[in-house]
């Protein structure tokens, strides 16, 4: 195996580490509501724990890449992860969940934003777009871990069994990234940053806030897979079990089909690009995602068959996301692309943390019921209608 090999398979197995626990509450979401007693409003906030702990680590995790290089803040951090999914497992209420979902939350805080750093660092021009593409797409194994299997482990070991395997495959992964992973290509001298004071630590991060083209990106990208992270990781699964009946099995069978669309996305992503164009390809793809949650929203007791096909094309849909990555990379000089880049995933996580919310909300406000979640979607699709906006109209800068 070629060393840019072993670092792809080190950041694919990472990143889908992150992608299981985003997603590891939808499948089993309605017997932890039961034995934890938590109410919509609740379950939301469980997502919304974890991204909020995403949230807050984006501006140190930006300064550490830049200063100690990818390698050791994810191996660190790792530890951190393996915590959180046994807090996880030994949780007795609601709060002492939300508590472990934060904490998991932080132990992920830098797996995504360390692809996109390393990948830029081996690999240019085109073949960054390809390479990003190929690893979230293969590290969508752990979207798909977190459906049917993780259903089937949990029916055999109940949800605490299952959630603390995860913390000793998490573990796994941590040694497995602490032997592949790589900070520079061979021959490329060490990239250790200089020890900033905490003066110039804020002076570069305001240069980053501060680059042209920025808020365009931001608009966007705050929803864009937030949107299907809301329905993959939490929603679809109370959705199929309050509105159409399935059981758990049956919910792990359709989350692992929208499990599949997201890296079946992730690959068209290049090729659509080349097609249309980086902008039209974003906007055409944003906008398909509206349609699908605008159909959900409007089409009352909409058959199954369609449902769960609306939801997987929402799913393939959500790809373009991998471009505004690619886009706003590119604003930042490289002694500043992690702190740029965590700024760039500081909208998502935001977004990603609001949303689930969000829904909960609209759900327990309208009714547990198909009229609150057809309120849930259509927020869903209102949301990404004025990103697509800001993305639309809002000043480009060099990316």
């Amino acid at each position: 195996m070629t060393p840019a090999a072993r670092v792809g398979l080190a950041l694919a197995a990472m990143t889908g580490a992150s992608q299981f626990h985003r997603a590891a509450v939808g499948v089993v979401a309605p017997e932890l509501a039961t034995d934890l007693a938590l109410g919509p409003a609740a379950l939301g906030a469980a997502n919304t724990a974890f991204f909020g702990a995403l949230m807050l680590a984006q501006v140190p995790v930006g300064v550490a890449l830049d200063r100690i290089g990818p390698r050791r803040l994810v191996l660190w951090l790792t530890g951190v992860a393996v915590l959180g999914a046994l807090g996880q497992a030994v949780a007795q209420d609601g709060n002492q969940f939300l508590v472990a979902r934060f904490v998991l939350g932080l132990g992920c805080g830098a797996s995504f934003m360390s692809a996109v750093v390393l990948t830029g660092r081996w690999h240019q021009g085109p073949a960054l777009t390809r390479a990003l593409s190929g690893i979230f797409a293969w590290s969508n194994a752990g979207i798909l871990a977190a459906g049917a299997p993780l259903a089937v482990v949990a029916g055999g070991f109940g949800w605490r069994g299952a959630y603390a395997i995860s913390a000793l495959l998490t573990l796994a992964i941590g040694v497995l990234w602490w032997r592949f992973a790589a900070d520079e290509p061979p021959g490329t001298p060490p990239r250790m940053g200089a020890r900033e004071s905490l003066g110039e630590i804020l002076a570069g991060q305001l240069r980053v806030w501060v680059t042209p083209g920025l808020p365009r990106i931001l608009s966007l990208h705050t929803f864009a897979y937030a949107v299907m992270a809301t329905l993959l990781a939490l929603w679809a699964g109370p959705y199929l079990f309050d509105v159409h009946g399935l059981d758990a099995a049956a919910r792990g069978t359709v989350l692992l089909a929208m499990g599949l669309a997201v890296p079946a996305g992730q690959l068209a992503v290049a090729p659509v690009e080349r097609l249309l164009g980086r902008d039209r390809a974003v906007i055409a793809s944003a906008l398909l995602v509206v349609g699908t949650l605008a159909l959900l929203a409007a089409w009352p007791a909409v058959p199954l068959p369609f449902a769960v096909a609306l939801l997987m094309l929402s799913c393939f849909a959500s790809a373009y996301s991998i471009l505004l990555v690619t886009q706003g990379r590119a604003l930042f000089a490289e002694h500043l692309v992690g702190r740029g880049v965590t700024t760039v995933n500081l909208a998502q996580v935001l977004g990603s943390a609001l949303l689930p919310a969000l829904v909960g909300w609209a759900v327990a406000t309208v009714g547990v019921g198909e009229a609150g979640y057809r309120a849930g979607f259509a927020l869903l699709a209102l949301c990404l209608l004025l990103g697509i906006a800001g993305y639309r109209w809002l000043p480009r800068g060099l990316g």
